[in-house]
């Protein structure tokens, strides 16, 4: 399958500026790999958002790429070891790049909050939320990396 990289990273920060979580946004963009209709992805990707339903912790952008890590190389045998270990491999992969892009994976310390939690009231989408959060931009490094990782799939099977 091709995939456009781009377009999914346009997918993923549209997703965002319309009011989608980081993780929902991320996934959503790869709807059709994770083969559900967007309203189940964003049904349970919902308290991914804000580090884990805003206790900061790690970034929804990162959780989100995990769920689309269990549809690229599913272990949902409970007895499959190695569909497991593949799984796992491949998660810790896409944090590490988030990482090394980002410097964390912790909400937290991307935002530079200070506190472990916040109250669960989500923040209001305004300009100036927009201003001050760079959520957008980990979001968008989120569905890049994903989309690199496809890319490279098909690059090998070519």
């Amino acid at each position: 399958m091709q995939i456009d990289i781009d377009e999914r990273v346009i997918k993923a920060r549209n997703f965002f500026t319309s009011g989608y979580n980081c993780a929902q946004a991320v996934a959503l963009a790869y709807d059709d790999i994770i083969g559900a209709e967007g309203q189940t992805i964003a049904r349970l990707t919902a308290s991914f958002g804000g580090g884990m339903s805003r206790l900061r912790e790690v970034c929804g952008a990162v959780s989100g790429m995990a769920f689309v890590a269990g549809s690229l190389i599913p272990a949902d045998n409970p007895l499959d070891i190695a569909a497991k270990r593949q799984n796992y491999a491949l998660m810790q992969s896409f944090a590490e790049a988030f990482r090394k892009e980002n410097g964390s994976i912790v909400c937290r310390e991307l935002l530079g909050l200070s506190q472990q939690k916040d109250e669960p009231t989500p923040s209001e989408r305004t300009t100036e939320y927009y201003r001050k959060r760079p959520c957008v931009e980990y979001v968008a490094t989120a569905a890049r990396i994903i989309g690199e990782h496809i890319a490279g799939i098909e690059t090998k099977h070519e």
